[in-house]
C-alpha cells in the first residue's frame, strides 16, 4: 500500500507526521511525502522542513492520500496543481483523508460535497462552505473518505486505516510500537472540557 502525504508551505507538522509515523511502521506500507517540486517544504513554525522526495507528477495514483492541515490551508486551497492532483488521484485512490483543516483542502478539490467531514473545532463549522456536511467528531469515516479533527486526531485515523488494511492486530502492534498510550496531564483537549479562558487562549495561538 502506497501512501501519499502533500505538503505545502506552513502545513503543521503533527498533521503528517502522526499518520506517517503510524503507517511507516506498517509491514507493507510505503509512506511518500510530496509536493509540486521535490525539496523540502518548512512547516506552520518556520523551523521544521520535511523534504518532498516526490513530485505530483511522480505519484498520481496512490493507494491512500493523507492531507495535513496547518495555517498555510488557505493557500493551498488555490493551489490549483495541489488541487488537480487531489482531483485525480482520489479517482483511484483506496482512501482520500484529511487531518486537521486539511479538510478544506479537499473541499476546495470538490471531494467533500455532500460528504460528513470533520477538522479542527475552531474552523469545523466552515467545513460547510466547501460543501461538506460538519462534523464534531474525532475520526469520520465517509466510504473512502476518512477525515480527522484537530492535529493529533491524525494518529486515531491512522490507526483506523490501518486496522482496516491489514487487520487489527497489526494496529494495535504498530500502537504498542509507538507507544500511543495518550495520558495526558489536563482534560482540557476539547473546547467542551477546557477550563474557562483556555479557549481564548488557545485561540490566540492559532489564529
Amino acid at each position: 500500500m502506497h501512501v501519499a502525504i502533500p505538503l505545502y508551505p506552513r502545513f503543521t507538522a503533527l498533521d503528517a507526521v502522526g499518520p506517517y509515523t503510524v503507517l511507516a511502521f506498517a509491514p507493507g506500507v510505503t509512506v511518500t511525502f510530496v509536493a509540486g517540486e521535490v525539496g523540502p517544504v518548512t512547516d506552520d513554525q518556520g523551523t521544521l522542513s520535511i523534504t518532498a522526495t516526490a513530485s505530483y507528477a511522480d505519484l498520481p495514483r496512490p493507494d491512500v492520500v493523507v492531507v495535513p492541515g496547518g495555517p498555510g490551508t488557505l493557500e493551498a486551497m488555490s493551489d490549483e496543481p495541489l488541487l488537480a492532483w487531489l482531483r485525480e488521484a482520489h479517482e483511484h485512490t483506496r482512501w482520500t483523508t484529511s487531518v486537521c483543516s486539511g479538510s478544506y483542502v479537499l473541499g476546495a478539490a470538490g471531494v467533500l460535497k455532500g460528504v460528513r467531514a470533520t477538522t479542527h473545532w475552531a474552523v469545523l463549522e466552515g467545513l460547510a462552505d466547501v460543501g461538506a456536511e460538519p462534523v464534531s467528531e474525532r475520526v469520520v469515516a465517509e466510504g473512502k473518505i476518512v477525515t480527522a479533527a484537530g492535529v493529533s486526531a491524525g494518529i486515531d485515523m491512522a490507526l483506523t486505516l490501518l486496522a482496516q488494511a491489514d487487520g487489527v492486530e497489526t494496529a494495535q502492534a504498530v500502537q504498542l510500537a509507538i507507544e500511543y498510550d495518550p495520558r495526558p496531564p489536563f482534560d482540557a483537549g476539547s473546547p467542551a472540557k477546557a477550563p474557562e479562558g483556555t479557549v481564548e487562549r488557545a485561540m490566540s495561538l492559532i489564529s
